[in-house]
C-alpha cells in the first residue's frame, strides 16, 4: 500500500491493492481517524481535496470556541482597575476560563477575531505583556501588527497624536497601549474610532496584569474572601500594585502594604489598607506574597537603600516568607531583580512559587479581554 503523509501525520493519502482511486486518512489531536475515498486518481487532485477536507474539518473543531455576546462588561476599552465592580471583573475571569483550557491543546488557534486588526503599540519595553498580547491576538486568529516604535516617525519629530491619527485611519478593531504617559491610554480612547487596552500607562495603571494575578489567585485558591495578600516593595512607582490593589480589594481580599517609607505613596495612606515598613509584621497570616520589582528607571529624586541594604529589609528569602502562613505563595509580575526583590532559588521553587502561573494566565486573560471588547465594539459601537 503506497501512503504520502502530509500534516505532520493528521493527513494522509494512500492507495489500496485493489482500488485506482486514492484514500484520504484524516487523524485530528484527541479524535479518532477518519478514512473516506478521495473519489480521483489523480494525485494532485487527491492533495487538494485531502487538504480542503482536513481544513473543513479542523475549522469545525476551532469553530467550538464561539464569543458568548452576553458579557456583564458592557464598556468598549480597558482603561482603568479603579472603575471595574466586582461583577465586571469576574466577568473577564470567567471569559477567561476558556482559554485556559484551549491553550492547552496542541492546537491553539481559533478564528473569532478572523478578519479583525489588532495594533501593539508599545512605548516602553516589554517582553512578558506585549508577547502574551501578541499571542492571544494570533490565537484568536487576527491579523497583529507590532508597530517598532524605536523606527517609527515619533522618533523624526512626529507627535503621538499623529501617530495616532495615522494607525486610526486604518481602521484597527484594537490598540494595545504601553506609554510612559500617566493617563494617555484614556486620552487615545477618546480620539480613536478602535477599542483601546492599557498595556501600563507610567505608574498609574496596568489592569490587565491585575486581572491575570486574580485569575491565578482565583485557580489555586477558588476564592478570595478571606485571603490576605501582602503586596511588597516598590509601591510608589508600580502601576502593578495600584491596579492589584483596587482588583484584589473589590474581589474581598485584605491587602497589606509592605516596603520603605519613601516608596510608599502618601495617597494610600488615605485608603483602608493595612501599611507596614517591616517584612516580619507585614507578612504575618498572609496567604500571598507578591513581591515588586524596584523601577530604578522611574526613581528621581528619592532616596532608597543599596541593593544589598535592599534585600537584607526587604528582598523575600525562606525566612522571611516563613513571617507567612505556612503554605504561603510567592507572585511577581516580572521582570525580576533576583538577589534584589527576591531570592533565585524561591523564585524558581515550584512548590511555592506561582510566577510561571501568572505568565500563563496572562495569555488567557488577553485572550478574554480581546473577545469581550471587540464583541461590545461590534455591538454597542464607538
Amino acid at each position: 500500500m503506497k501512503k504520502i503523509n502530509i500534516k505532520n501525520d493528521q493527513l494522509q493519502i494512500y492507495k489500496r491493492e485493489n482500488s485506482n482511486l486514492w484514500q484520504l486518512k484524516i487523524k485530528l489531536p484527541k479524535k479518532k481517524a477518519i478514512r473516506i475515498s478521495s473519489g480521483t486518481k489523480i494525485l494532485i487532485e487527491a492533495k487538494k481535496i485531502g487538504i480542503q477536507k482536513y481544513n473543513h474539518l479542523l475549522n469545525n473543531e476551532i469553530k467550538k470556541i464561539q464569543i458568548d455576546k452576553t458579557y456583564f462588561y458592557k464598556k468598549i476599552h480597558l482603561i482603568e482597575s479603579e472603575n471595574l465592580n466586582k461583577k465586571e471583573i469576574e466577568c473577564f475571569l470567567d471569559t477567561s476560563n476558556k482559554y485556559i483550557e484551549f491553550n492547552k491543546k496542541r492546537i491553539k488557534k481559533s478564528n473569532i477575531l478572523e478578519g479583525r486588526t489588532v495594533f501593539n503599540l508599545f512605548f516602553e519595553d516589554s517582553t512578558r505583556t506585549r508577547t502574551s498580547f501578541e499571542v492571544a491576538a494570533k490565537r484568536l486568529g487576527a491579523d497583529l501588527i507590532n508597530v517598532a516604535v524605536k523606527d517609527s516617525s515619533i522618533n523624526k519629530g512626529e507627535t503621538l497624536l499623529d501617530t495616532m491619527t495615522t494607525i486610526n485611519s486604518m481602521s484597527p478593531d484594537v490598540i494595545i497601549l504601553r506609554h510612559p504617559e500617566e493617563g494617555i491610554s484614556k486620552k487615545i480612547s477618546k480620539i480613536v474610532k478602535s477599542s483601546v487596552i492599557n498595556a501600563g500607562d507610567g505608574s498609574h495603571e496596568h489592569p490587565t496584569q491585575a486581572l491575570l494575578d486574580a485569575l491565578t489567585i482565583r485557580k489555586k485558591f477558588k476564592k478570595f474572601k478571606g485571603l490576605k495578600i501582602a503586596i511588597c516593595g516598590d509601591i510608589l512607582h508600580s502601576r502593578v500594585a495600584r491596579s492589584n490593589i483596587e482588583i484584589l480589594s473589590t474581589l474581598g481580599a485584605s491587602i497589606n502594604i509592605i516596603g520603605p517609607k519613601s516608596l510608599i505613596p502618601l495617597d494610600l495612606k488615605r485608603k483602608k489598607l493595612n501599611i507596614y515598613y517591616n517584612m516580619k509584621k507585614g507578612l504575618k497570616n498572609c496567604d500571598i506574597v507578591m513581591m515588586l520589582r524596584i523601577q530604578k528607571e522611574r526613581i528621581v529624586g528619592t532616596h532608597i537603600l543599596n541593593e544589598k541594604e535592599y534585600f537584607n529589609q526587604y528582598g523575600l528569602d525562606y525566612k522571611k516568607l516563613s513571617y507567612a502562613k505556612k503554605n504561603a505563595f510567592v507572585m511577581h509580575p516580572g521582570p525580576m531583580n533576583r538577589g534584589v526583590e527576591i531570592e533565585t532559588n524561591l523564585a524558581d521553587d515550584i512548590s511555592r512559587s506561582l510566577i510561571q502561573e501568572q505568565v500563563t494566565m496572562g495569555v488567557a486573560i488577553r485572550m478574554a479581554c480581546l473577545e469581550i471588547l471587540v464583541n461590545n465594539r461590534d455591538k454597542y459601537g464607538s
